[in-house]
């Protein structure tokens, strides 16, 4: 893929000399800081907790807190790349520059990804902070990381398509948010549906299952696939929507 390395310096540039990467890191940070707080409020007085119910499984697999940045900052992370590229006209020398179109797309993807990641790299403050108080385990923590990243991979993809099919931020951001949030509500099917087929697709798409699921140290490869699905095709898409743009230079 030529010209991937200078297009994810060129993104990461981009992302964190502007305030976006830093607003939405300090954003996520705090919603995650309370979050921490309530689950190690509500661990330390309740008596019901069973032995495979600490902390770590609460933080990562009970809460609605984990889910809000997932669901709103993945959306706010990927609106520019494409659709602001579209707006100020600066796509059209990054298309006719000596770079292939993968490069491109993966570059700006994998730019994202890389800030997504240091989003939740400070959370690992919190693990230390639990270690101390008592017993970790350390496969609940690392197939935890594990779903967050998954899931989180396949949202930024779904956003990067988003961009690349609008000339809009704001419309790429809600088209994203719009997608993944018809995703999380198509998994809660789960728990509404009656027994059948429809339940069980419901199961297989829900975030929240598979957050509770990994956040017992359960890991699921089907769910994987799945994730690995919702990364590939929409970055397919991608590649084909900014090839024809090319085309049409």
């Amino acid at each position: 893929m030529t010209g991937f390395w200078p297009i994810l310096k060129r993104e990461l540039f981009a992302l964190f000399v502007t305030p976006l990467a830093w607003v939405v890191i300090t954003g996520f940070l705090f919603i995650q800081g309370l979050h921490f707080y309530l689950v190690m409020s509500h661990y330390a007085v309740s008596m019901e907790l069973g032995a495979d119910a600490g902390p770590m499984q609460l933080f990562f697999g009970q809460t609605v807190f984990l889910y809000l940045p997932l669901l709103l900052l993945c959306p706010v992370l990927t609106m520019r790349l494409f659709a602001e590229e579209r707006r100020s006209g600066t796509i059209e020398p990054l298309l006719t520059a000596p770079v292939t179109t993968p490069a491109v797309v993966f570059g700006k993807y994998l730019a994202v990804l890389v800030v997504y990641l240091a989003m939740w790299l400070p959370t690992l403050l919190y693990v230390k902070i639990v270690a101390g108080a008592g017993h970790v385990d350390g496969q609940v923590v690392a197939a935890s990381y594990l779903a967050v990243i998954a899931v989180g991979a396949g949202y930024l993809a779904i956003g990067t398509m988003t961009s690349a099919l609008t000339k809009s931020q704001l419309s790429a951001a809600i088209l994203s948010a719009v997608t993944i949030i018809a995703l999380f509500i198509l998994g809660i099917g789960e728990y509404v549906l009656p027994e059948g087929s429809g339940k069980e697709l419901c199961a297989y798409l829900s975030v929240w299952s598979q957050m509770n699921d990994f956040s017992r140290g359960v890991v699921d490869s089907r769910r994987l696939w799945l994730d690995l699905t919702i990364i590939v095709v929409p970055l397919f898409v991608t590649v084909r929507a900014v090839e024809a743009w090319r085309q049409e230079l």
